[in-house]
């Protein structure tokens, strides 16, 4: 059947999935499958491939089994997120109390929701072993990716965080405390050469700093592997000023976060075709295809890019499908080995 014939209008898609011989193509960069039970059948279903995401100390085990039953399916990401680093020491500590004031300097401010927070926070694990915890896991997977890491200024911690609904303190996590943590993460990404997937939220500015500082620390290395900006949040603007300045850097978009606001759509229009992912960023494994392919249709209507009814394994450039398009920025991502070095030493030089 010629290629013409098996594109059909993106709105005709929006209730129904394609067949298996597209859906194997596409690619879930970011969820938390392990966050729910995982039924071994919704695996063994599973059309797409994942990415599925740590956060914290209890999870990266979850993560590494789930990767170890499923290769095929599951690219494995290890990493502590910024909603847990107060659970993080940088250096010894006095005691479990002790700590938490360290990191919540206004405790005696607000002494009821402390002690009342306190009885729910985990005795914390120091910087260290995080980052032996990470190398190790790494180590273990040759695929794998650092993540879910990153900053985020709009967080308020849970009372609880495992309670349903929840009930917010009045602490945050100090800025300062997440990017040092951020930091000796991608340190060990830049170290052994894996991709990242990093959240940021309400830190545009800090991140495009965070970007030049570390272009600028691990040079070569840096640009050997790929950072995705997931769930991405940020300003067409300052996408565009990224994307100039860090050719390894790509954004990824979920219809669970981004679909809260208009500006996602801005933001797709403003991206480089080869820059631009898609996730889930699901917590339940039977949710990744849907929400992925819901992204992919959004994506195709803004980009102007057809919809895959079915699959070729060899199109002519012109004729690509949005399916296509986004496999090949996975594995441009997944390669690695960007362009561009050459420009931000220059850079970086006349700026110092």
């Amino acid at each position: 059947m010629c290629y013409e014939h098996e594109i059909s209008d993106t709105i005709s898609h929006r209730d129904t999935l394609p067949p298996p011989s597209v859906l194997r193509h596409v690619v879930d960069v970011h969820c938390h499958p392990t966050d729910s039970e995982i039924p071994v059948k919704s695996m063994d279903n599973l059309p797409i491939i994942i990415g599925a995401m740590s956060t914290f100390q209890a999870d990266q085990g979850l993560v590494r089994d789930l990767a170890t039953a499923f290769p095929d399916k599951v690219v494995p990401s290890f990493g502590y997120h910024p909603w847990f680093t107060h659970w993080i020491a940088l250096a010894p500590y006095e005691s479990k109390e002790n700590h938490y004031r360290r990191i919540f300097k206004d405790a005696d401010e607000h002494l009821e929701a402390f002690q009342k927070l306190l009885v729910h926070l985990p005795e914390p694990v120091t910087l260290r072993t995080v980052l032996e915890d990470v190398r190790q896991n790494l180590m273990a997977f040759p695929s794998a990716m650092l993540g879910e890491v990153g900053i985020d200024r709009a967080f308020r911690v849970p009372y609880d965080y495992f309670s349903s609904p929840g009930e917010l303190t009045p602490f945050t996590v100090p800025f300062e405390h997440q990017l040092t943590i951020l930091e000796a993460q991608l340190d060990i990404a830049a170290e052994l050469g894996r991709n990242i997937s990093m959240h940021s939220v309400k830190s545009q500015m800090a991140t495009v700093e965070l970007l030049d500082r570390m272009a600028d620390k691990h040079g070569e290395h840096w640009m050997k592997i790929s950072i995705d900006i997931h769930s991405c949040g940020f300003s067409p603007q300052t996408w565009l000023s990224i994307e100039k300045r860090h050719p390894n850097v790509f954004l990824s978009l979920s219809t669970v976060i981004n679909s809260r606001s208009p500006n996602h759509r801005a933001l797709i229009a403003a991206c480089s075709s080869r820059r631009i992912l898609v996730e889930s960023d699901c917590h339940k494994i039977e949710d990744c295809t849907q929400c992925t392919w819901d992204m992919v249709l959004i994506v195709a209507e803004v980009k102007g890019w057809p919809v895959e009814s079915s699959w070729e394994e060899v199109v002519d450039e012109s004729q690509q499908g949005v399916v296509r398009h986004l496999e090949n920025n996975w594995k441009e991502f997944v390669q690695g080995n960007h362009a561009g070095l050459s420009k931000i030493i220059k850079r970086a030089t006349r700026e110092r």
